[in-house]
């Protein structure tokens, strides 16, 4: 099994933190993006989305979405659990994890595709070309900060994006609150106490801050 990775992006540092959370280590192959590996032939042979991460098992199986990496990764170590212990606490993670997918990363992911210069013509992931739309861009930016707003709502009465315990959600919430300030240039709301809070107390675990 080899995770096939490019640290610094968005999704790949979901599947890194979970893994620091893990205390898991397993091989890794660096498909550098900056010098567009990742859409190499060789690479496309591998994974025709030419996305990243991919866990590639020992079969040959190729795992390309971060809920079934994580998914695979804590059945072959369930401690600590990080999607929930019965039936109803995996399904309320799975929900959240979900939520943050649809409401945050797709928005930052939409504004940022469509704004920086190294993706025109890159406005979707893959090899097709497909242009870059700026109002798409800014419309973005609008679902970043509903998206803040709405979870900084959600947080008002516990501790954590699923309930009271650290979870997955909260990692993948943790990498879009990031990807979308810097990827953004926005910040947190003045206002969004409980954001913060949480922001600082996920972003200060020792695993997090070591990863």
């Amino acid at each position: 099994m080899r995770l096939h990775t490019f640290p610094e992006a968005p999704s790949p540092r979901r599947v890194h933190l979970f893994l620091a959370e893990k205390g898991m280590e397993i091989e890794q192959v660096v498909v550098d993006m900056r010098k567009g590996e990742h859409m190499s032939d060789a690479f496309a042979a591998l994974h025709p989305d030419c996305t990243l991460p991919v866990l590639e098992l020992d079969d040959g199986t190729c795992l390309s979405s971060c809920a079934a990496i994580c998914r695979h990764l804590e059945a072959i170590q369930p401690e600590p659990p990080l999607l929930g212990r019965t039936d109803t606490e995996r399904a309320r993670i799975d929900d959240r994890d979900r939520w943050v997918e649809m409401n945050g990363m797709l928005a930052v992911m939409e504004g940022f595709r469509n704004a920086i210069k190294g993706f025109k013509d890159h406005a979707l992931p893959g090899r097709r070309p497909v242009e870059q739309i700026p109002e798409l861009a800014e419309r973005g930016r609008r679902r970043f900060g509903w998206f803040m707003h709405d979870l900084d709502a959600s947080l008002s009465d516990k501790d954590h994006i699923a309930g009271d315990d650290f979870s997955v959600a909260d990692i993948t919430a943790l990498v879009t609150i990031d990807f979308g300030l810097r990827g953004l240039k926005m910040a947190l709301p003045d206002e969004a106490a409980s954001l913060k809070a949480w922001h600082e107390r996920v972003s200060n675990r020792p695993a997090i801050r070591g990863a």
